[in-house]
C-alpha cells in the first residue's frame, strides 16, 4: 500500500505534536525537573543590587578577599588577616539552587579569621556561597558559586 505525499505530511505532523506532547507531560510530572529560584523574594533582592555592588567594591579594595577551602572537616572559609575578627559581623548564606530546603544561613561571630562550615551542612553539588559583612561600619559582600 502506497501512501500518498498528503497523508504522509498529517502523519508527520501528528508524530511531531505526539513527540512535543510526550516532552511537555514528561517536564511538569518529573520531580528530577523540579527547581525552586534561588531566592525567594527575587524582585526585592533586585532593589538592592546597586548596594551590592557599592559592598562588592569595598571588598575588591582589600588587600586580600575572602577565601574558600575544602578541608576534611567542611568549608573553610577565611577572613583577610588585617581585619580584627572580633570585630566582623554579618552573615554567611548557603543557596542549594536545586532544594530550597538545604538553604541555610550562618551568623558571623568570629574568635579568629577563619570559619569552618561543617561537612554535614554542605552535601555534594553545586552551592552558592554569600557572605554580607561588615567591618567597623563599612559593608562588603562576597559571592562565589562552588561544588563541593
Amino acid at each position: 500500500m502506497r501512501i500518498s505525499w498528503g497523508t504522509a505530511i498529517v502523519m508527520a505532523i501528528v508524530g511531531f505534536i505526539a513527540f512535543i506532547m510526550y516532552f511537555v507531560v514528561t517536564m511538569v510530572t518529573d520531580e528530577d525537573y523540579s527547581h525552586d529560584l534561588v531566592v525567594e523574594e527575587y524582585y526585592k533582592t533586585e532593589l538592592t543590587f546597586e548596594e551590592q555592588l557599592d559592598k562588592t567594591r569595598n571588598a575588591n579594595r582589600l588587600s586580600e578577599n575572602i577565601i574558600l577551602e575544602k578541608s576534611v572537616d567542611g568549608m573553610v572559609i577565611t577572613f583577610p588577616a588585617e581585619l580584627d575578627p572580633l570585630d566582623i559581623t554579618g552573615n554567611v548564606f548557603l543557596y542549594r539552587p536545586s532544594n530550597k530546603q538545604l538553604d541555610s544561613e550562618i551568623p558571623l561571630s568570629l574568635s579568629s579569621h577563619q570559619l569552618l562550615v561543617p561537612d554535614n551542612r554542605l552535601i555534594d553539588g553545586r552551592w552558592n556561597i554569600i557572605i554580607d559583612w561588615e567591618y567597623r561600619g563599612e559593608k562588603f559582600y562576597f559571592k562565589e558559586d562552588i561544588i563541593y
